[in-house]
């Protein structure tokens, strides 16, 4: 008997399937853009978990429900953590291409299925199907809250990091300068973090007293696991004058996590927006 040859008899080989590609070949999708804010108490984070109510799955259910049991799936400009909440989240949405939607439409009717919890859409705007909030983001933007004074926060707890000693904004700003830039922010990083390079580009990081609070706020392309709570937590030994401002950079050349300041509590971090060009949100949301 003729043996076959090799690259007859052997299986071909099996690749991944691409879940948006099965979507469109099974039936047609219209993709929408949404912009979400949301408090993170109580929510184990963005992405979805066996154990916990998360805001991807709370989103993805009520999509689902909208459209009449079919299933819909979501991807996210960012994954925030447990306790982390958001201003202004992105999320792409791909709605079957038979439904009759409209941006107040989509706005409405996630927000209305979202209820109780506290998720609401503050947008909605049809984009293309190659359109991802996730890669088509160009910058994302972070805000960090901290209750500056001897007494803790009676309203909002659970949205603000609690500080007693008076921090030392100067000290602080300069800290921060010397993380503005591009660096290896390995130091900076949560130890688990599955990204392959540790170098970002950090636009800007400033720190501003506003009453009894302090605002720490940053801008990048992209963020490393933590990075932000990290570099919060580092910037407050400096405000505290435990570490001098020019340890930062020593920290930074350590490229070890040993090195850095602590992570912040999630509770004080919001997600306040995320950058697109052309922005599919540039129109102004309407009331009907």
């Amino acid at each position: 008997m003729t043996e076959l040859p090799s690259f007859l008899s052997e299986p071909s080989p099996v690749f991944p399937s691409d879940p948006h590609k099965d979507a469109q070949t099974e039936q047609a999708f219209q993709r929408w853009a949404v912009k979400i804010e949301y408090d993170g108490t109580g929510l184990v984070g963005w992405q979805k978990q066996s154990v916990g109510t998360s805001v991807q799955g709370l989103l993805e259910a009520a999509a689902t429900r909208m459209a009449n049991g079919r299933r819909v799936s979501s991807i996210t400009a960012g994954r925030t953590d447990a306790g982390v909440h958001a201003l202004g989240q992105v999320a792409h949405l791909d709605f079957p291409a038979d439904m009759n939607l409209a941006p107040h439409i989509v706005r409405d009717g996630l927000s209305y299925h979202l209820k109780p919890h506290p998720v609401a859409v503050l947008q909605a705007a049809l984009v293309t199907e190659k359109w991802s909030a996730r890669f088509s983001a160009t910058w994302r933007s972070y805000l960090y809250r901290i209750i500056n004074r001897p007494s803790p926060a009676a309203l909002g707890a659970t949205h603000m990091w609690h500080v007693r000693a008076r921090l030392k904004l100067d000290k602080m700003r300069e800290g921060a300068d010397r993380l503005v830039g591009t660096h290896d922010f390995t130091s900076f990083r949560a130890a688990a973090c599955q990204a392959r390079n540790p170098v970002r580009t950090l636009d800007s990081l400033t720190v501003e007293r506003v009453g009894e609070e302090v605002h720490i706020r940053t801008r990048a392309r992209s963020f490393l696991h933590h990075q932000v709570r990290n570099m919060v937590g580092t910037l407050i030994l400096v405000g505290r004058e435990r570490w001098d401002p020019e340890r930062i950079t020593a920290a930074l050349e350590a490229r070890s996590r040993t090195a850095g300041g602590p992570t912040a509590p999630a509770e004080g971090l919001y997600l306040t927006g995320v950058g697109y060009n052309p922005d599919p949100f540039a129109d102004p949301p309407t009331s009907y």
